[in-house]
């Protein structure tokens, strides 16, 4: 029985690091490691951060990331919250080694219960092990909690979604923040992700980094290459 387990066990290893090669193949990655050593988790120096924007939304404050989340769960008057709204919060531990930060959550994602499902999630699983981060090292979160077919955000929901994620990333306190596609990038940088692409931000004093959203990648793979540019710039130990 043992020896059983022990060779399902090297299987799934083999399958997972092929899977990981793969993405490294499609991404154009042609070499295993750099000349030099990198602490990829290393914390950098906290720049200083701007002045929080007065907040648009007519809710307590939270003071802990508990708090929010509580207040994510619960409340009625979230931007985009309908009695057909179907909710979906944020996952996996404060103080994470990065944040995920992607638009409102797609039909797929609901049969997970998470901002990312599906074929998305586990692209991204590839992308976050291509850096060196695990999938519990990761805290992921969408620009509104709410998958809401048929409505459309508006700038002013925009903001408030906006006021929201800065919140929430300040809390979280995440090493580094990813942002994936469009809609975090226009509300928290105030520029499409084609504008947004191919430099370091900062956002509450995070190293941030603007990218593809995993679905976009599933449908260009093409893409993979400028993907793996923008994590290997997330990465970098400076700006």
């Amino acid at each position: 029985m043992g020896g059983e387990t022990e060779a399902i066990a090297d299987e799934r290893g083999r399958a997972a690091a092929d899977s990981l090669i793969g993405w490294w193949l499609d991404a154009g990655v042609d070499v295993a490691v750099g000349e030099q050593p990198r602490d990829w988790l290393r914390r950098n120096p906290a720049a200083p951060s701007a002045a929080p924007a007065v907040a648009n939304v007519t809710e307590p404050n939270p003071e802990t990331l508990a708090q929010l989340r509580d207040w994510l769960a619960s409340s009625v008057q979230l931007p985009l919250a309908s009695a057909t709204a179907r909710r979906i919060l944020p996952h996996g531990p404060g103080d994470a080694a990065i944040m995920l930060l992607s638009d409102a959550p797609a039909l797929e994602d609901l049969a997970s219960g998470q901002p990312i499902g599906g074929d998305a999630w586990t692209l991204t699983l590839k992308m976050l092990a291509a850096i060196g981060i695990g999938a519990d090292e990761a805290y992921s979160a969408s620009l509104s909690c709410f998958h809401a077919p048929g409505a459309r955000m508006t700038e002013k929901d925009r903001a408030e979604c906006a006021d929201i994620a800065r919140r929430h990333i300040g809390l979280a306190k995440p090493s580094r923040l990813l942002l994936f596609g469009d809609g975090p990038c226009k509300a928290l940088l105030g520029e499409p992700l084609t504008r947004a692409r191919g430099r370091v931000h900062r956002i509450e004093g995070v190293q941030t980094v603007a990218t593809f959203h995993p679905r976009w990648l599933l449908q260009r793979p093409s893409d993979k290459a400028l993907a793996w540019r923008d994590l290997l710039m997330l990465m970098s130990e400076s700006d």
